[in-house]
């Protein structure tokens, strides 16, 4: 599913339209995002955990010539699935 197909299941499923249910699923995007980047988590009962993880500096290697390359750490976006979703999908 892709973000028109989940603004159509939205809109269809609330009984709104399709502009109004893609201002709200761009609303909860751009929240996330914002409180993420504050080093907030978002908990959202049942359906999971947004929040940011820290990612150690490693080592790589250059795939064409093999060499060793230093990899920055860097804060990445997580997800974790809460108990109601992972029911659901089982």
């Amino acid at each position: 599913m892709n973000k028109s197909e989940l603004i159509d299941a939205i809109a269809a499923s609330a009984d709104i339209s399709k502009a109004a249910a893609g201002r709200a699923l761009d609303a909860m995007i751009d929240s996330v995002t914002k409180a993420l980047q504050g080093g907030d988590q978002v908990v959202l009962v049942g359906f999971g955990t947004f929040s940011v993880k820290e990612r150690a500096a490693r080592t790589g290697r250059n795939p064409q010539t093999g060499e060793p390359i230093q990899i920055p750490a860097a804060k990445i976006p997580s997800f974790k699935a809460g108990k109601a979703l992972k029911d659901a999908v089982n």
